[in-house]
This record gives C-alpha cells, sequence and structure tokens, in this order.
C-alpha cells in the first residue's frame, strides 16, 4: 500500500529541522571557542620583590622567558624629589591581548618601609592587570570582591605549565686584574635547577670555581692556585601548614680548606610557627639536621689523619619580619660532632631596619661566629703565601662584624617631579 504523502513531508520536514538545529549549535561553538582567550602569561621585569608579586598575583601564569608571554609588565623606578622612587609600570599584551596596553605610575617615598612599597606597587599592577582579565574570558567564572577603597580582588585560576615548575639556570664568569705587582685570574662555572610546587622542592647545585694569583714583593714572587668544584642536592616535601621534611647530599672538593674529596648526607625536619603561606611577611622556623660526613684530605691535618667520617647534627632558628615599622631577621645556628661535642660551632646574624617616627630610621647589622671545629687544617705553619694571598684557610676562634646606620628625611613628601639632568 503506497505512503501517506502527508507523512513523507512530515518526515522531510523533520529531517531538515534537525539539520538545522546541528548547524546552529556548531556555529555557536565555534563561535564561542573563538572568543575565548587563551590563559594569561604574565612576564615581569623590575628591579622588585618578584617573589612577593608572584604570590600574591596567583590567577595568572607566571613566565621568566618573555617569549612564553601573552602579557608583558616592564617596571622602571628612579629617584623622584622627595627622597623616594617613582615607578613607570608599562603593561603590553600580544597574541590574543594585542590590543590591550596601558601606562600606570606609583610614587613612593623616603618615609615607607619595603613593605609598604612592595603592598603599594602590588595593588598598582593588579589595578593594571584588571582589563586583561575581563578579555580574557573568564570574567565570568571570577568572583570580585571589592572593598571600601574600591580595589578588585580577584580569585586564583588554574593554568598549565610546559616546563612543570622546574627552573634551570647556566652560569659562568671570568676575572682578570693586573696591577704592577699583583695579577689575578679566576672564573668561575655552574648550573642550578629548582622545582618548586606547593608540596615539593628540588633543587640541584653545580659548580666549578679556580682562582690564581701572583704577587711580587721585594724581588720575591708568591704565586696561589685555588681550586673547588661542588654537587649539593636535595628534596624537601611539605608535611603540613607549618612542618615539612628534607634530605640534603653532597660532594665536594676545596684546596682552600684542604679537602681532596668529601661527601655527606643529611636528613632534616623543619617547623614554621606561622603558615608557609606567610612566610614573604614573617617566619619563625626551626629546622634540625643530622647526618654523616666523609673527608679525604689534601694534606696531614692538625690531628694527624688523611681521611675520617664523622657524624653531625645541626640546630637552626630564623626569625623575619616584614612590617610596616620595618624589617628585622635573626639566624642562630648551632652544631657539634656526635662523636665528640666539644667540637662545635656556633653562629649568630642579624638585620633590622625600624622606622622609629617619620623620616627617622636606623640601620643594624651584626655577625658572631665560635669556630672550634676546623678539623680539616694542615698541620704545620702557615707560610707567607698562605696569609698574602689567602691561599689556604687559617686557623681562629671566632668571626666577629658590627654596622650601624642612621638616617632622616625630612622636607616635602609630594615632589613627585624627575629630573635627571646636569
Amino acid at each position: 500500500m503506497p505512503e501517506n504523502p502527508i507523512f513523507i513531508i512530515k518526515g522531510i520536514l523533520g529531517y531538515l529541522t534537525f539539520c538545522i538545529l546541528l548547524v546552529v549549535q556548531f556555529s555557536a561553538t565555534a563561535q564561542e571557542d573563538e572568543l575565548k582567550k587563551a590563559p594569561m602569561r604574565l612576564f615581569i621585569n623590575c628591579n622588585c620583590d618578584k617573589n612577593y608579586l608572584r604570590q600574591e598575583i596567583k590567577y595568572v601564569g607566571h613566565v621568566r622567558d618573555q617569549a612564553q608571554a601573552n602579557i608583558t609588565l616592564f617596571i622602571f623606578d628612579i629617584a623622584n624629589g622627595s627622597g623616594g622612587r617613582t615607578y613607570d609600570l608599562e603593561f603590553t599584551g600580544s597574541g590574543d591581548y594585542q590590543n590591550i596596553s596601558d601606562k600606570l605610575s606609583y610614587d613612593t617615598t623616603a618615609n615607607m618601609t619595603s613593605d609598604e612599597v612592595r603592598k603599594g606597587l602590588l595593588k598598582k599592577v593588579q589595578s593594571g592587570l584588571l582589563k586583561y582579565v575581563l578579555e580574557s574570558g573568564l570574567a565570568e567564572d571570577i568572583t570580585y570582591t571589592v572593598d571600601q577603597s574600591g580595589f578588585a580582588e580577584v580569585q586564583e585560576i588554574d593554568f598549565r605549565d610546559p616546563w612543570n615548575n622546574w627552573i634551570f639556570e647556566v652560569f659562568g664568569s671570568a676575572d682578570l686584574g693586573k696591577e704592577t705587582s699583583r695579577k689575578d685570574f679566576k672564573y668561575r662555572l655552574g648550573f642550578e635547577s629548582d622545582h618548586v610546587t606547593e608540596n615539593w622542592r628540588i633543587r640541584t647545585d653545580l659548580g666549578l670555581f679556580k682562582a690564581d694569583s701572583e704577587y711580587e714583593t721585594d724581588g720575591e714572587i708568591y704565586t696561589s692556585e685555588r681550586f673547588q668544584y661542588y654537587a649539593d642536592g636535595s628534596i624537601v616535601r611539605s608535611i603540613s601548614d607549618h612542618w615539612s621534611s628534607g634530605i640534603f647530599s653532597g660532594l665536594r672538593h676545596d684546596t682552600f680548606t684542604n679537602l681532596d674529596f668529601r661527601y655527606y648526607f643529611q636528613p632534616a625536619i623543619e617547623y614554621n610557627i606561622y603558615p608557609y603561606s606567610e612566610v614573604l611577611r614573617r617566619e619563625i622556623v626551626f629546622a634540625y639536621k643530622i647526618g654523616y660526613f666523609h673527608n679525604d684530605y689534601i694534606e696531614t691535618t692538625i690531628f694527624n689523619k688523611l681521611e675520617e667520617g664523622v657524624f653531625n647534627h645541626r640546630l637552626d632558628l630564623q626569625v623575619r619580619y616584614r612590617q610596616q615599622w620595618g624589617n628585622i631577621y635573626a639566624r642562630i645556628v648551632g652544631s657539634s660532632f656526635l662523636n665528640d661535642f666539644e667540637k662545635n660551632r656556633l653562629q649568630f646574624n642579624s638585620n633590622l631596619n625600624v622606622r622609629l617616627l617619620k623620616g627617622l630610621a636606623v640601620r643594624f647589622a651584626s655577625r658572631y661566629e665560635i669556630i672550634r671545629d676546623q678539623i680539616n687544617l694542615p698541620s704545620g705553619d702557615a707560610s707567607i703565601e698562605d696569609v698574602l694571598l689567602q691561599q689556604k684557610q687559617i686557623a681562629t676562634a671566632y668571626q666577629l662584624g658590627f654596622s650601624v646606620g642612621l638616617s632622616y628625611t625630612f622636607g616635602s613628601a609630594f615632589n613627585n617631579i624627575i629630573n635627571t639632568r646636569l
């Protein structure tokens, strides 16, 4: 029996409707993909606290290579008339953000602490990034909060890192100096790698150093050669917001310290009274290491040994505050041998920068070290070459240093005019 023409027409119309809907949906998806921008990748070039900016600005991907960035920020600073500095911020977009650029300015005074300066610079950088955030197409996925001053804060956005948080550095340098009675030549080569995540930090440090010196006096020529190579590595694991543990190991050759070859291995544990997320602002950290090292010596030591293995331990306390009133840093390190506690070392370092009142600041720095563990010293008296050219480590019971500074700035705090003319 032939089919009813009405049913045939309805079937054709239904098929055409389905095709139209499919084309419309495909077009909408393609249009949405075209409107979606690439993730923001920011490159910062400045004479500032980059680590602080990276920690506080979490909604962009920070890159170290300008070629990998689609947003570049150059911050130029120069002294201004108030005794502070003027920072010029230049934002430039590329790729999906090519048509977005901006220039901002931020002025500081001599009365501001380093913490006030970096916080103000952070706000200025975040203000310049807002237009990129809105253009990124992620505005609907971000929750904005505006405080009483009208400053917007943006929640963190995940981004992909092709290097998986690894940073590598290869470096080298050479230095030549010559005088009438003295000439020096030294070079240094090295390689460093650093992998940092919320839970892990893996570091490697390789280096080679050589220094040759020649000194002439009263017709006598004294020569010195110092040579050193080393390899250090560590793996640190975050246990919680306050605890972490790690393993440290390495090897070394150093003619200055009479080491023909040394290797060591040290497990460690660390506790921070404050959460690690606040480490750029404040920290009180206790770290304890215990381990073993083995020394092969170039010359027989004052203890008549050419090699020896020692178990040792070390306690390290660090205190650091960066606040509105200034900065304070102190570190105490105590160590000793487990088989002989009389062979020990105590180190103390401190830096204090305090703004006493508007315009008046005082700075203190001190260093003191008690040394009772120089088991590597070669036997016999130091020669004149060793003393003049610092060819070998010399026996000492302590090291001491101290410095103090005071500054007072007054006058106009609002003169931001820049004049570099002679």
